[in-house]
């Protein structure tokens, strides 16, 4: 038997069976915390402490020391059985000072005690979000590898009525006999909803892993060390601009039209949502919404909140008022202005708000209260004691059609502001002396410049989160979009004379509307999805560029999305600093959107500026970037977001004077080229091989990147 309290990968086991004591066995060498009878709670400590530990000791124990406890008085607040939600100030509060304790902590030691003193006292939601923040942010433990949330909490992403099977099966089935556990494709509604139609897309668990590894990445509330990051604001405006073009291309792909914003709060909500998700740690059912709700005002006793809708209306003219004239005015009266360059970044900020909002109490809580108001519309002021709804929680939020609309709104704000900044002239857009002479696609056993899609069956372990036994792996199935792999080979002319840098932007666009017509270019720009940026040397008259999609600066690969620790690579290996990536990304199979069965058509575009341009000089002592390979939406770790030019370019203004397509807006550094989706209604499943998943050569490859 061994002994440990230093190792830092140990404070991981805190996050297996949410809701069980730490003195039971955790992880797969069934490890348990050993320590001091104070931190035990007060329901167990008449076992006696000895005898706990004797009764469930594992193979290894981990030793806590003991230390002065921190005051958990505001942490406590949330009833450890209650639904947790960040879009509640109250519960924002009580996250804050937790994460403000556990950053405090002045060595990994004293980090394991405080932590594993907490776990058995607290909400688990509150404390799993507060300690990830905190690994992910403490310089003792930012590199270790944070299990998915789907393996912590599965009643977040899938079908509640799995865990009866689950349950059952256990109790009969060997842990290494079992079968994956398969979720209906088609569980939440029928085609007789329209908006199901594209339920794959909002009910993915790869794309609701991002929208939540994001937010503890880029938390809007806790220390202001932790939220005042490079260019925040600007991404919380960039990430979410890129899911509403991504989910207009989906529901294109589809035969619907674009997202309908929700504008006006007084109208119902025409669309229905009924998520069928349990808590298995709340013990209640996520509440639906029936069609045709209505918002109300908000006056919830127990969950300490009080707002009117008038509030929000009153919020957002003041932000459209600040738009058009330009300015903000901050908390100490002064105005300030929103500049062509850091204008939408205050923007970001305000509207969502975080803690560094320049004005919270003018320009209020906008983005936030207008989520939970959304998620509390069937019971506002609590006569029902019902929880909130899906658009309540991050981690939730994009599986309810609703989320496109309000978001559709909120991204409307700040193309009243872009159109108000002024517009990209000929010489911003062009590198002279480079020329792109052609640009193609190629996927093994398609036609050049077709795209393969196909539905994708995966299995994820959860048992990590099922708080019964007998023990052992606990499969679920799931079925999601996937692509073929692709290569992108692009021919430039450097007519310069001298070696150049240059940055290669790649987007992706529908070539026609929903009504079938081309684009005028000021709507189509809306809909360019960012598939990929990178740096690149161009030697010589003629460049050859060839890249492959699963180097996309947009998207982490399918390991990391549902990362298995136990299949981690070993410390120090090759394949460990990738591993341990932050873990925020865009899922890889979800990079191209689904096409049709006659192929979709839609405009690939490629564009090289100058990297002089693009350039940023990292501070001294930064070292070198780590999390940067899903840099367009998540930004580098440490590091400033590495891209000096507005986040989108060239499509984040309106276009000149003059153009009203996408011809007329191009320069000779880019080039657009005619591609179809095709889309293969039959199903695969992906293989597993050791350390790691695979697809075979029918459904694509995985590569790691290089």
């Amino acid at each position: 038997m061994s002994s440990s309290s230093t190792k830092p990968e140990n404070i991981l086991h805190l996050f297996d069976r949410p809701t069980e004591p730490v003195f039971m066995p955790k992880g797969d060498n069934n490890s348990i915390f050993e320590v001091p009878e104070t931190y035990i709670v007060d329901e167990y400590k008449s076992v006696g402490t000895n005898e706990l530990f004797n009764k469930f000791g594992g193979q290894e124990r981990i030793r806590v020391k003991q230390i002065a406890l921190p005051d958990l008085s505001i942490p406590l607040q949330v009833g450890r059985r209650d639904n947790f939600s960040l879009f509640l100030p109250f519960h924002r509060r009580c996250a804050a000072k937790l994460v403000e304790i556990l950053m405090g902590m002045r060595s990994l030691d004293d980090f394991m005690s405080a932590s594993v003193y907490c776990r058995d006292r607290l909400n688990p939601f509150l404390f799993n979000y507060a300690l990830s923040v905190a690994i992910l942010h403490r310089p003792d433990t930012k590199r270790l590898p944070i299990p998915s949330l789907c393996q912590v909490f599965p009643e977040k992403f899938m079908d509640g009525a799995i865990f009866s099977r689950a349950r059952e099966e256990a109790n009969i089935v060997p842990g290494g006999q079992r079968s994956p556990i398969v979720i209906p494709r088609d569980y939440t509604a029928s085609d007789l909803e329209t908006e199901h139609k594209v339920a794959y897309f909002r009910e993915d668990l790869g794309i609701n892993l991002h929208h939540w590894h994001w937010h503890l990445v880029f938390p809007f509330d806790g220390p202001e060390n932790i939220v005042r990051k490079d260019r925040r604001g600007e991404l919380f405006y960039y990430m979410h601009q890129q899911i509403m073009a991504r989910y207009n291309f989906e529901r294109l792909c589809n035969g619907l039209a674009r997202t309908k914003r929700f504008l006006n709060w007084r109208d119902p909500i025409e669309e229905a949502y009924f998520p069928k998700l349990d808590s298995l740690v709340a013990s209640r059912v996520w509440p639906p919404r029936f069609a045709n709700t209505r918002l109300s005002d908000i006056n919830r006793e127990m969950d300490q909140i009080r707002y009117d809708i008038q509030d929000l209306e009153r919020w957002r003219d003041r932000v459209f008022a600040a738009i058009h004239s330009g300015t903000v005015v901050n908390d100490q009266g002064q105005m300030v202005e929103l500049s062509e360059t850091g204008g939408i970044d205050i923007l970001g900020n305000m509207v969502e708000a975080s803690i560094i909002s320049i004005n919270r109490n003018l320009y209020g809580d906008l983005h936030n209260l207008g989520h939970f108001a959304i998620s509390l519309c069937h019971d506002p002021d609590g006569r029902n004691l019902e929880t909130f709804g899906v658009m309540g929680d991050p981690t939730t939020a994009m599986r309810d059609p609703i989320f496109y609309r309000w978001h559709a709104f909120v991204d409307d704000m700040f193309q009243e502001h872009k159109n108000t900044l002024p517009r990209y002239t000929t010489q911003q857009l062009d590198y002279p002396g480079v020329r792109i002479t052609s640009i193609e696609v190629t996927s093994q056993g398609q036609p050049k410049n077709q795209l393969s899609t196909f539905w994708q069956q995966s299995d994820v372990d959860f048992s990590r989160g099922l708080d019964f036994s007998p023990r052992g792996p606990v499969f679920a199935r799931f079925t999601h979009l996937q692509h073929a792999p692709f290569t992108y080979k692009i021919q430039v002319e450097n007519t310069g004379g001298n070696n150049r840098m240059g940055t290669v932007r790649v987007f992706l666009a529908p070539k026609f509307d929903e009504r079938g017509l081309p684009w005028l270019f000021r709507d189509q720009k809306h809909l360019f999805v960012e598939l990929d940026k990178f740096i690149v040397s161009l030697r010589g008259r003629n460049n050859t560029i060839e890249r492959r999609s699963d180097q996309s600066s947009v998207t982490i690969p399918f390991e990391r999305t549902f990362r298995s620790l136990e299949n981690r690579p070993a410390d120090n290996s090759p394949g460990a600093e990738e591993f341990n990536y932050c873990g925020c990304g865009w899922p890889d199979h979800m990079l191209i959107p689904k096409g049709s069965a006659d192929g979709f058509p839609c405009t690939l575009f490629v564009m090289i500026s100058n990297f002089a341009d693009d350039r940023v000089n990292q501070p001294t002592g930064s070292g070198e970037p780590s999390c940067s390979d899903a840099a367009s939406y998540c930004g580098v770790r440490d590091s400033l977001y590495p891209d000096r030019r507005s986040m989108g370019f060239p499509f984040d203004r309106q276009p000149r004077a003059g153009v009203d397509t996408l011809d007329q807006f191009m320069t000779p550094n880019m080039r657009a080229q005619d591609v179809n989706i095709n889309f293969a209604n039959r199903t695969v499943v992906r293989s597993s091989t050791s350390g790691g998943s695979s697809t075979s050569g029918q459904s694509g490859s995985f590569r790691r990147r290089n």
